[in-house]
């Protein structure tokens, strides 16, 4: 059954709202890596395009993003986060710099406020970045993603895969999350990752691995 939004915290969104500050002052771990996405996700966007951005954090990426295309709406369901976010997105505005068809919400992937607005057919693209295996029915969300998209939009994810290690990773996530020190974490493998994306209806036209060794970056246009 696909999640929908409500006023109810989950064990997740109470986690990434305790996390929001401390992840906001956390540097980029490897910022070739993150550059490498953003390089490349920009490559795949047009200035016209509408963009929808989930799990969007504290904003830092759509920050840099959001300059090359008409409109950019940046979403995720932790509070805490786009507090921040907007905080951001405020200094950018006084120093003249803030993008001017960037908006930040609260939302997850199902709610009413990521729905495609006005005479929009659909968004030219749907971006989601170190986000799907943090979500408990991804295949529910790629579906959802699948019919946000215009006919031949694209789907530009980077997801951490952790099957191969699940061994080690599993069990300490699962003591981790019994403290309410983790969220939920799915684990994924390469090829279970790309085999999801193709099976809600996308045609995979670009991978990477930024960082290696688990970091997949995946383009999927909608087929």
């Amino acid at each position: 059954m696909a999640t929908t939004w409500t006023d109810d915290l989950t064990p997740s969104q109470s986690f990434w709202d305790r996390a929001a500050r401390k992840y906001a002052a956390s540097p980029i771990k490897n910022q070739a890596a993150y550059e490498k996405t953003l390089a490349r996700t920009t490559e795949h966007l047009c200035p016209q395009d509408a963009v929808l951005e989930l799990g969007c954090g504290t904003g830092s990426t759509a920050l840099l993003l959001a300059g090359n295309v008409a409109s950019y709406l940046a979403t995720d369901f932790s509070s805490g986060m786009i507090e921040i976010a907007n905080e951001k997105l405020a200094t950018e505005m006084a120093d003249g710099a803030g993008p001017a068809g960037l908006r930040f919400a609260v939302a997850d992937g199902f709610s009413d406020k990521v729905q495609p607005s006005g005479s929009m057919a659909g968004y030219d693209a749907v971006l989601a970045y170190n986000f799907l295996h943090l979500v408990e029915n991804p295949e529910d969300l790629l579906e959802r993603v699948r019919g946000l998209l215009k006919p031949g939009g694209l789907y530009i994810s980077k997801t951490v895969c952790l099957k191969d290690k699940a061994w080690i990773f599993g069990p300490m996530i699962k003591i981790m999350q019994l403290f309410g020190k983790a969220p939920f974490v799915s684990m994924l493998s390469f090829q279970s990752l790309e085999d999801m994306i193709s099976k809600a209806g996308f045609e995979i036209i670009e991978t990477g691995t930024y960082p290696e060794p688990r970091s997949r970056f995946v383009v999927a246009r909608k087929i």
